[in-house]
This record gives structure tokens, sequence and C-alpha cells, in this order.
């Protein structure tokens, strides 16, 4: 049992359909189908009547629908009790996604620190939507993410607070051999093999629709698929094939000569955004924001 899945069934009662309440949850529509399967597969019964238009809950469905709410109350109930007793060291909590963990956080949180003094920093991760969703129910300060249209657009509705902080970029990368000539080249002959996140991933979906159609004429095949980027990578440089990687993910790679990107192979901007819902909760984290602020603007 996941609590996600609670979260999802009580969006699918609310929007009446899978589609729109796979938009409320920030997912795609396939992966929020999942994850009702799973509930129902957890608890062995059918909740939703998949032949009605519109959509109708099953009678065990109706009957658990007010039961999933007062789990999630009890839940979130006792989490809020259990941080007040504990009275952990006051600090600022971000969540974000693993590639900005690694590539852009550390150095940015270096510039912020000066004006932070020596207050706690604490930083989970969690691939896109589990971070988006950590997010909406303010179990977190910040997230820090990728950003693209789509995502802008959910979180607007939201009210959240967004601010830039910087850019990157899908590009696509090959390992090198010697004298740093790419083992791998788009030659529109041989299959490309490639590296890929999986499709309900966020990268993942950005690669399918934005950077998988421009490669036009190149014949391509999928040899393995991670939803880490840093797992990708470690293939990628063992010569396995070519991956559609952050820029930053690779860049002591391209520095060095160990990597190198395609010549005219698509690639994709990705903004860098920190974004914040609500009033601050605490001194430390209205800094962390002002500070932020700053830095974005020079």
């Amino acid at each position: 049992m996941e609590t996600k899945w609670l979260h999802d069934f009580i969006a699918l009662s609310e929007q009446g359909s899978f589609s729109r309440a796979a938009e409320s949850r920030f997912v795609t529509q396939p992966a929020f189908s999942r994850r009702i399967r799973s509930l129902e597969n957890w608890l062995g019964v059918a909740l939703v009547c998949r032949n009605r238009y519109p959509l109708e809950l099953t009678h065990a469905g109706e009957a658990f629908l007010e039961q999933a709410r007062q789990l999630l109350a009890q839940i979130y109930g006792i989490r809020s009790q259990l941080r007040l007793s504990q009275q952990q060291t006051p600090g600022v909590s971000l969540i974000t996604q693993p590639a900005l963990a690694v590539t852009f956080f550390p150095a940015w949180l270096h510039r912020l620190r000066p004006a932070l003094g020596e207050g706690l920093i604490r930083l989970n991760t969690g691939h896109y939507h589990e971070a988006m969703e950590q997010f909406v129910a303010g179990a977190v300060d910040f997230l820090l993410c990728f950003a693209e249209p789509q995502q802008a657009e959910a979180l607007q509705r939201l009210n959240v607070e967004r601010l830039q902080l910087g850019q990157d970029r899908l590009v696509l990368v090959s390992a090198t051999d010697q004298p740093h000539n790419p083992r791998f080249q788009l030659n529109h002959e041989q299959p490309l093999p490639l590296l890929l996140y999986p499709k309900d991933a966020y990268l993942g979906a950005l690669v399918q629709q934005h950077c998988l159609p421009a490669l036009a004429e190149q014949p391509w095949q999928p040899v393995c698929e991670n939803a880490l980027g840093e797992g990708l990578k470690a293939q990628l440089l063992q010569g396995e094939g070519v991956a559609f990687l952050p820029e930053s993910l690779v860049r002591d790679e391209l520095t060095s000569g160990r990597v190198v990107v395609l010549e005219q192979s698509p690639s994709l901007q990705l903004d860098i955004e920190l974004c914040r819902s609500g009033e601050p909760r605490s001194e430390l984290a209205e800094r962390f924001w002002q500070q932020s602020t700053l830095l974005a603007n020079k």
C-alpha cells in the first residue's frame, strides 16, 4: 500500500475521468491507471467500473472512498504529532530530482551558504512525480526541479511561486575511443543503440516527445532503460550505447574528451526552477528564498 494510491483514488472520484485525474496528480494517464490498478490488486477488489461512461465507482469503491479519506487524515495527523513531539532541529527542507541533486545543488548551496549561516538544509531526492507529490502535500519547503511548459501551467493553478535558477540541456552523447572519436555516430545506416530513461519518467517523457522524433531518418534501437541518469552515464562510459543526458551530468567527461555530443544531433533546453507554496514556515526558509532570488537575478 502507498499513500499516493489513496490520493489517486480520491482524485479519480472527484475528477470523474482518468485523464483529468491524472493531470491533477501530475502523472501520465497510463501511469495513473497502473496506480489505480495497484490499489485494486492490493485490496483484492475492483473499485472502478471501467466499462461505464461516465466513470462510476463499484459498490466496493463507494464504500472505500470515505475510508480512504479517513486513512489519509489519520496518517497525516500522526505525522504532524510526531514531528511536533520530536522537536527536530530547525532547518529548510527541499526535494529534487536525482540529476539535480548531483549536478546543480552542491554548487548552488555553496553560493547560498554565506547568507544562511549554519542553518540545517535537508535535501531529499525523488523522481519527478514523487517530488511533486511531496511538494504539493506540504511535506517540504521547496521543490527544485527541471521545468517545461505543461508543468508550469499545473503549478500556476496551485498558486506556486517559481524562480528560475539556471538552465541545462538534454544532449545526445557517446563515449569516445582514442583519440576522442565517438564510438557511435549518426550515419543513417546502422541503428543507433540507445540507453533510455523509462517512458513514464520525467526526462524519459521529454526524450520521447521532443528528442527521438528529431532523429528523423536515423534508425535506432533501445538497448537498456534506467530511471537514473547516473546509471545511464555509467553504461554509456562502458560503450554500451548513446544517451540523451543533462549536459551538466557529463560536463567533466565532455571537458576531458571521454564523452562527446554527437554532431547534428537534437537537444532540448531545460530550465531549472525553485518553487515554494504558501507562507514560509521559518525565518531561515524566507532567507533561503530571498537569497536564491538575489543570486538568480545576478
